[in-house]
């Protein structure tokens, strides 16, 4: 594959689902219940040596391929002979590391550039990787195919991506009128990364059910395209809890031995598709609305992960509305499979840190997603909500001890 570095940008017109969505677009002035889905996900040990066949089912004949610079120098050689063999042009576009608006429309020009334009997109890495493919497939309006090489977030499934500052700080979500059309997961690939990242991923999933429900119970709720949540994609947010708590902690086991078992095949797809049909078909609420907000300390966006900050925010999602017997359910499943159930775990000490508190819970109850709650949700209540779930975690922690986390975190 030949390979291209320039440093250009662009501009595009963004898409807004309330023209197509919204009771003031409908002539029935109703909002619809909307199920948002890949046109295709596959999954499977090595399925990613078999990208060029799975090309040949959106019609592509030249492909641009984002990665990493590590990502080339793992998967380089194996995606560039899979092209060949499927007779499909490949460009590579190395990608450096943020999802940014800038780093999206530097892409998009750049391919613009090309000789002979490109007729899909493949992203191969992490969620910010797959999230700027996304934004250059939309621009470029060629299909998007996505690669995940970890199952640490449910990004892959979505019609969105998440924007960032280029100094990592939390920006905004850019909606997509379609979600990718391929979504292509490796269990190998995802087996071999390290074992903190598809316990991440639990955190993220975990957390798609408790927000789902609140979406669904208030009349009031939205999905991401601002629409009503279908009762499939309740169910299948449903599902995904139940399988992250049936397999976790086996899935966890076999990822330490970079071995792949049916829990790994399971936790995989509860992480990946299940989660990521859930949150984007139901809405997100206050879990998510904390790990966004976490990301304005920059030492916390730096050292953790999306799932280990919505962890956090799950367990205060749940205090919040007052299911308290939930939240100690769900601190006891993060323990068993290291993820953090109480702040210090994320570093941050009540005693010490209560500005720095204060300051994420005002960025938290700022994000649209607050409002689906069926009560109003303020800094301070949020706070007390927070502090109150991290004494419920530090029981937690001393009941069922701290070892999965520390094994987890390398510590």
């Amino acid at each position: 594959m030949r390979k291209v570095k320039k440093d250009t940008g662009s501009k595009h017109e963004p898409f807004m689902p309330d023209k197509v969505f919204s009771a003031e677009a409908s002539v029935n002035k109703i909002i619809p219940n909307v199920l948002n889905t890949p046109q295709k996900y596959i999954q499977g040990d090595g399925v990613l040596g078999n990208l060029g066949l799975y090309l040949g089912l959106v019609g592509s004949g030249h492909t641009a391929v984002l990665l990493s610079g590590g990502g080339e120098k793992r998967f380089g050689e194996m995606v560039s002979q899979s092209l060949k063999r499927s007779g499909i042009a490949g460009t590579l576009v190395t990608f450096p590391g943020e999802c940014s608006f800038e780093e999206i429309e530097r892409v998009t020009e750049l391919l613009m550039k090309e000789r002979t334009l490109v007729d899909s997109i493949v992203a191969i890495g992490g969620g910010k990787c797959l999230d700027t493919g996304r934004g250059v497939a939309h621009r470029l309006h060629v299909p998007a195919v996505i690669c995940p090489t970890t199952a640490s977030t449910d990004a892959p499934c979505a019609g969105l991506s998440a924007i960032y500052f280029s100094d990592g700080k939390f920006r905004d979500v850019e909606l997509y009128p379609l979600n990718p059309a391929l979504v292509i997961v490796d269990t190998r690939i995802a087996a071999q990364a390290p074992v903190r990242f598809i316990v991440s991923g639990m955190g993220d999933a975990m957390a798609t059910w408790y927000e789902a429900r609140t979406c669904f119970q208030n009349p009031k709720g939205k999905a991401m395209l601002g629409t009503r949540p279908t009762i499939t994609s309740v169910a299948i947010a449903e599902l995904c809890a139940d399988t992250l708590y049936d397999n976790g902690v086996k899935a966890v086991e076999a990822v330490r031995d970079s071995q792949v078992n049916e829990s790994v095949e399971r936790v995989v797809e509860a992480n990946t598709l299940m989660s990521g049909i859930g949150f984007e078909s139901c809405g997100l609420a206050t879990a998510h609305c904390v790990a966004q907000g976490l990301t304005v300390i920059p030492s916390l966006h730096k050292n953790y992960l999306h799932g280990e900050m919505v962890a956090i925010g799950l367990m205060t999602h749940l205090v919040l509305e007052g299911k308290d017997d939930e939240a100690h359910k769900v601190g006891a499943f993060f323990s068993s499979v290291g993820l953090p159930a109480h702040l210090g775990q994320m570093s941050l000490n009540p005693e010490r840190d209560m500005e720095t508190l204060r300051k994420i819970c005002k960025a938290a109850v700022e994000l649209p997603f607050i409002q689906n709650e069926p009560f109003d949700v303020s800094p301070d209540s949020l706070l007390d909500a927070m502090l109150n779930a991290h004494k419920l975690g530090l029981e937690i922690t001393r009941s069922f001890g701290d070892a999965a986390y520390l094994a987890v975190h390398g510590k």
